[in-house]
C-alpha cells in the first residue's frame, strides 16, 4: 500500500470514528483544496457528519461557486452560515469596510464577526468538529494532533489531515476527480476572505498570501484560538 493510501486508509478510520462515536459532529468547510478531500471521503462513505461554511460576505466569487460544484457534483447542500448583519455594519461604521488592515486587533474583530460568531452557532449542540487543517500549512499548525480537546467550544476536535502534505492533498484530488477551487490554478494555495488573501510566489509557505501584512505568527482568523493562544490545550491519543 503506497503512502497516499495509508493517510487515506487512516483518515476514513478516523471520519468512521467521529461518525460512529462523538455523533452529531460536523465538519466546518472552508471549500479550499483540503476541505475538498474530506468532503469527498464523507460523502461517499455517506458518513452522518454534516457539512458547513462560513459565507463571510467577503469571499471571492470562485469560493461561492464550490457551494454549486459541490451540490453538482455529490447532490449535497452545504450549509451556509452567515454573520450577523448589525454586527458587520458597526464594524463598518466604526472602523471602514476595510478596518482590519489598520491593525491586528481591527483583523481578529473583524474575523470574529465574520466567522467566529457564526462558527459558535453551527457548532451549537455538537459533540465534535472537523477541520481540514494539516501541521505543514503553517508555523501556527506545526503541533497540530489529529484529536484534541476544544475547550472554547467544549467538545473535541478532529484534523483528519494533520498528516497529509500538499502534494498528499492535490494527489488524492486529482486520483479521485474531485472539484477544487478556481483559486488554486492562480497561485493562491490557501484561501480566506477576498481582501485578505493573495496569490504567492514560488517557494513561499503556502500560507504567506493570508493577512500577508501581518508576522507569520500571528496568521489564524481566531477560529483556532482561546483568550489569544491557539486551541492547542490538550491532546487526545486517537
Amino acid at each position: 500500500m503506497s503512502g497516499l493510501d495509508t493517510l487515506v486508509a487512516d483518515t476514513k478510520a478516523t471520519l468512521s470514528r467521529v461518525a460512529q462515536e462523538f455523533s452529531p459532529a460536523v465538519f466546518a468547510s472552508s471549500l479550499a483544496a483540503e476541505d475538498m478531500v474530506l468532503t469527498d471521503l464523507i460523502l461517499k462513505a455517506q458518513l452522518p457528519i454534516g457539512i458547513f461554511s462560513l459565507e463571510t460576505g467577503r469571499l471571492h466569487k470562485e469560493t461561492l461557486a464550490m457551494l454549486d460544484r459541490v451540490k453538482e457534483h455529490y447532490g449535497y447542500e452545504i450549509a451556509v452560515y452567515r454573520p450577523q448583519q448589525d454586527a458587520v455594519d458597526g464594524y463598518i461604521a466604526q472602523h471602514g469596510v476595510n478596518g482590519f488592515y489598520d491593525s491586528i486587533d481591527l483583523r481578529k474583530e473583524c474575523c470574529r464577526i465574520r466567522k467566529v460568531e457564526p462558527l459558535g452557532r453551527a457548532l451549537a449542540g455538537k459533540k465534535a468538529w472537523v477541520t481540514g487543517q494539516r501541521r505543514a500549512q503553517s508555523t501556527t499548525r506545526s503541533e497540530l494532533a489529529v484529536q484534541e480537546e476544544d475547550a472554547a467550544h467544549g467538545m473535541v476536535k478532529f484534523n483528519p489531515l494533520a498528516d497529509w502534505s500538499e502534494q498528499d492533498v492535490w494527489d488524492y484530488l486529482r486520483a479521485n476527480g474531485v472539484p477544487y477551487n478556481a483559486l488554486h490554478d492562480q497561485g493562491y494555495p490557501s484561501i480566506g476572505c477576498e481582501p485578505c488573501t493573495r496569490a504567492i510566489q514560488p517557494g513561499e509557505d503556502v500560507r504567506a498570501g493570508r493577512w500577508w501584512w501581518e508576522n507569520p505568527d500571528s496568521k489564524e482568523c481566531g477560529l483556532h484560538f482561546v483568550e489569544g493562544k491557539l486551541i492547542r490545550i490538550k491532546s487526545v491519543a486517537a
